[in-house]
Parts: structure tokens; sequence; C-alpha cells
């Protein structure tokens, strides 16, 4: 089967982009990773289909480089806007994805920035421990404040928590977080799926973020700067009394190439 493709990166996090508006594509799990393989296939950290939907203009259908489908990928659906903008001819996206619907918009055409909205996070669901927070921001995120990040093995010691008790049955990502100042942080994080750090994760960048208000690390204020191996990324929440809302992740998008492959 001839497979049309588009790749685009944000932050450094790239993806496999697939319209399959007009046709169904079903490609097995093998297939999959080995499209995402950096030696003997395309290259990626995920692959994204464009499904028609009706409630919203595209559903994005996830599936990381293992192959498996997968949970909400916040710069993953930053990409689908930005390729879904070419093809719809719109400013504005209403998408669906697995965790429900989100919005997506281009805040600086000059710089390709796209930002896309997240989901309410209930403040009873964050999970504050004496080392670590958890909490999912549309994908599940172990969240730990470290010093001299740049020291840190991420692949190593992100895989032991990945892996460990209570994360065995789903994992989880883990994201490694230092406070550089009271509106700045920078971030680094193990992917599960991808099992490896990537340049950037866009729902761990927002996890990290609501993490380190909630233990009073970090002030309140319009845009929280997140520097990322990738590039940065800007995150803005409005605290309410029992959640957080009008979540947004914004950052630059950036087109690669596109072509086809022989499956």
């Amino acid at each position: 089967m001839k497979l049309n493709f588009f790749k685009y990166q944000g932050t450094g996090n790239d993806f496999i982009l697939i319209d399959s508006r007009k046709k169904r594509i079903k490609i097995e799990k093998e297939h999959l990773k080995k499209l995402c393989d950096r030696h003997f296939g395309i290259g990626s950290d995920g692959i994204i289909f464009i499904q028609n939907d009706y409630k919203s203009d595209f559903y994005m259908q996830y599936y990381n480089s293992d192959g498996k489908e997968s949970t909400m990928c916040g710069n993953g659906g930053r990409c689908a806007v930005f390729f879904a903008m070419e093809l719809l001819q719109k400013k504005k996206i209403y998408f669906g994805a697995i965790d429900g619907y989100h919005f997506g918009m281009i805040k600086n055409n000059h710089n390709n920035f796209v930002s896309i909205s997240l989901l309410d996070i209930q403040k009873n669901k964050i999970e504050i421990n004496s080392e670590n927070v958890f909490l999912n921001t549309g994908s599940p995120h172990h969240i730990l404040f470290v010093k001299n990040i740049s020291k840190i093995n991420v692949f190593q010691e992100g895989r032991k928590i990945r892996f460990q008790n209570p994360y065995l049955k789903q994992g989880v990502n883990v994201n490694f977080v230092e406070v550089l100042n009271k509106t700045t942080l920078k971030v680094r994080t193990y992917e599960r799926g991808v099992e490896n750090e990537t340049l950037s994760c866009g729902t761990g960048v927002v996890a990290s973020v609501i993490a380190a208000y909630k233990t009073n690390k970090i002030h309140y204020a319009a845009k929280i700067l997140v520097n990322t191996m990738g590039g940065k990324l800007w995150v803005s929440f409005e605290e309410k009394k029992n959640e957080y809302k009008n979540i947004y992740l914004t950052g630059s998008v950036k087109f690669i190439f596109k072509g086809y492959i022989e499956i």
C-alpha cells in the first residue's frame, strides 16, 4: 500500500501526520512501529491520523512510536491543528481526541506559534506526595522537582519510575523539573510509548506547571515559560475554587517534509 504522509515537529517533538478523512486507513502495530523507526522508517515520536468527526473539525487518533494507540499528546495536538488549518483553510479549529474536545489556533503567524486548549484539571485529582506530584493532563504524569537538571540521566532515572509500582499496568510519563525563577521552569521528560527522553512533551509541560503552582514553587502569571530540550513553550491557565480551567499550551510548530512510503 502506498501511504502519503506529512511530517511536522513541535519544539522537537516530531510526528507523522496522515490525512484519513476520505478513506479510513488501518495499519498494523508492527508497521506503525516501523514507520516511526529512525533507521528503517520515516522516523518520529508518534503517528497522528486526521479523521472525520461529526462533532468537530476533525478527530486526532494518536499512536506512540511503539505502535500502540495512546492518550492525549499536547505537541501532537498542536501539530495536528497546524496541519488541519492547511487542509481546512480555517484559522480556528475545534477537534476531538481520546480525552475529549479541544480548541486550537494560531497565536503568531510569523513564528507559526500554535496554541491548543487542554481539559480542566480537578484539584482533588492532583496527588501531592513527599517526593513527587502526580496528575493527569490528558496523559498521566509523574513530576519530580530537581536541581542541576542538565546532569540528570533522564533515560535511566525515568525508565526506573515508568515501570515501577503503582504504574506497572499502564505506565507513566516522568518529568524532571527545575524551577529557574517564579515564572520560568525547565523540563525534561521520559515518555512512555517512546521509551526514551523526547525533546519536549506538551502534556508533561502543562503538568509540570500546574504541579509547580500547586506546590507554591512558582507564582501565578498570565503565561509561564517552560524551557525544553527542543525549545520554549508557554502555559496559561485560570484557577477556580476546585479546578484549573482555560488551560492553554503554546509554542512553535514547523512543517518538515512530505512524501510517500510503501508499506
